[in-house]
């Protein structure tokens, strides 16, 4: 593969790197199915719990470095995510 090709791969996935925590919450938020069990585990396990463990899987899943926090999320179901490189 050429090297221009690695460096813009490696720039479109540093760019869905920063915002996929907000993409998986609005996942949620648009799926009927996923808001239910969403809510149940809310009401079972309390806000702030569900959603710092959404999101520290997505860091390990995905195998991602923080970077910069974003009070911007484009979903409602957060108030804020981090972003990742």
């Amino acid at each position: 593969m050429s090297d221009a090709i690695i460096v813009f791969a490696d720039e479109v996935i540093s760019r869905k790197n920063k915002s996929i925590t907000d993409e998986i919450f609005l996942l949620i938020q648009n799926d009927k199915d996923l808001m239910q069990k969403y809510l149940r585990l809310v009401e079972e396990h309390h806000l702030s719990s569900v959603n710092t463990q959404i999101g520290k899987r997505v860091k390990e899943k995905y195998v991602l470095t923080n970077a910069e926090r974003n009070d911007e999320p484009s979903s409602t179901l957060i108030k804020s995510y981090q972003e990742f490189v």
